[in-house]
């Protein structure tokens, strides 16, 4: 019988480092990553037969469960007619329509086939339609993720207004150089930066929710001095919505706030949870791309009509009435049980109020996030402040007793409309026993 050790050591051999994203490689939590032979529901298993209730959806795109009879419908539809065909489909421009009637901000589309291709193609547009394509700065946010495109995957420095360092071997200064990295939710440095350099930012890139930090919500006043900062300054602002999108509500982050991007990157749910995602934005600005204009961006698979039927039979399900409302009081559920346990095993243990166990919660729609903290995290200082060991601990607690939680302390979680109040249930009591074990 096969097993996770086994399969481990023989994906080694093959695979740098056993996995094919390193998040899976269970490197921040330590063990044997589990390999997942079939889903359906709020349930997967694993090669050795193991159950887990599932808390990471494939990162986000299962909202409606794993094996969704519509959408396992759709597929095999889709695919009976053709895998790929390199030219355009009716049901692209079907999936175009129906991105810009659900995300109003957006007036046109190009469907891509990864997050990580839609947020680095949504910067080079923003640099070429700005300031007459003369522009070189952009502005990302320290614990924001947009990909592992190279002008992104930086780091902040020392000092208030700082140029990015590369976080990542294989990427030259010199391409991260013009890649200023601010604090997460500081409305002041924004205004001060833009001050400094506001003539030379072609674009500010931000996830209004994050969720590579674990789940941060950004503040109104930061989205407000970011958006009026922008428009004062002539650079664009790109709401990278890869997680939040359809995840928190069925217009995403942006109709929460009720701020209006000029380009919005979305994924994730879009797709259903095949590799499709998309960016999309102002009529003006998009025109600016090939072959009309003189941004270019090109993608053999993009559009894919499998992954387009699986995306377009998800978007139908989650615009029935409700169904956000639904998906919110069932994460409220899971978060507001899982902080009243942490504060019983507290009690229990005679170690409240100042040496007690520092545990908060959140969550937005679909999307959850967990602190071993005692309030919840503003920014991304506030999130390494976490009690990262005391983290990997419950998470192997829970991961024994059939829960699977991100295996990052640094990730957020994702509940989709099939974890029913039995799963939810049954969550929690592991839990108790959890936060018993790690004290």
């Amino acid at each position: 019988m096969k097993n996770n050790e086994q399969l481990f050591e023989r994906a080694q051999r093959s695979i740098p480092g056993g996995v094919n994203s390193p998040v899976r490689a269970f490197r921040s939590v330590g063990g044997t990553p589990r390999f997942i032979e079939r889903a359906e529901g709020a349930y997967f298993w694993d090669c050795e037969g193991t159950r887990y209730i599932d808390y990471i959806g494939s990162w986000g795109p299962m909202i409606l469960g794993h094996s969704h009879p519509a959408v396992t419908q759709a597929i095999r539809d889709a695919a009976v007619r053709g895998i790929s065909f390199g030219a355009p489909t009716e049901a692209e421009v079907e999936m175009a329509e129906l991105l810009i009637k659900l995300v109003p901000s957006m007036e046109q589309v190009r469907l891509v086939s990864s997050g990580t291709e839609a947020a680095m193609s949504a910067v080079r547009l923003a640099r070429g339609a700005a300031g007459n394509g003369e522009r070189r700065k952009i502005i990302k946010f320290e614990g924001c993720y947009h990909g592992h495109a190279d002008s992104l995957l930086v780091k902040a420095g020392s000092g208030l207004l700082t140029f990015g360092n590369p976080s990542s071997a294989g990427v030259p200064a010199d391409v991260t150089q013009h890649t200023l990295v601010l604090d997460y939710n500081d409305a002041e440095q924004l205004e001060q930066t833009f001050a400094a350099y506001g003539d030379d930012i072609a674009c500010v890139i931000v996830e209004p929710i994050a969720g590579n930090m674990n789940l941060v919500r950004a503040t109104p006043e930061f989205l407000d001095v970011m958006r009026t900062q922008c428009s004062r300054h002539g650079a664009l602002l790109i709401f990278d919505e890869v997680m939040s999108g359809f995840r928190v509500g069925l217009g995403g982050a942006q109709s929460l706030y009720a701020i209006d991007p000029d380009i919005t990157v979305l994924g994730k749910v879009i797709g259903g949870g095949m590799p499709l995602a998309a960016f999309g934005g102002k009529r003006a600005v998009m025109q600016h791309l090939t072959p009309i204009g003189r941004v270019y961006q090109a993608g053999t698979l993009s559009g894919n009509p499998v992954a387009v039927a699986c995306g377009l039979a998800t978007l139908t399900e989650i615009q029935r009435p409700g169904f956000y409302e639904s998906i919110s009081d069932i994460t409220k559920k899971l978060v507001d049980g899982l902080t009243a346990a942490a504060r019983r095993s507290a009690r229990s243990a005679g170690k409240e109020g100042d040496h007690g166990l520092a545990f908060s919660g959140d969550s937005l729609g679909g999307m959850f996030g967990i602190y071993f903290a005692a309030d919840v995290p503003r920014r991304y200082a506030d999130v390494i402040a976490c009690d990262i060991e005391r983290f990997k601990r419950f998470f192997h607690a829970m991961l024994v007793r059939g829960i699977y939680l991100a295996p990052s302390a640094y990730e957020a979680g994702f509940v989709s409309m099939a974890h029913d109040s039995a799963a939810i249930d049954a969550t929690i009591a592991a839990a108790e026993l959890a936060f018993a074990d790690i004290g």
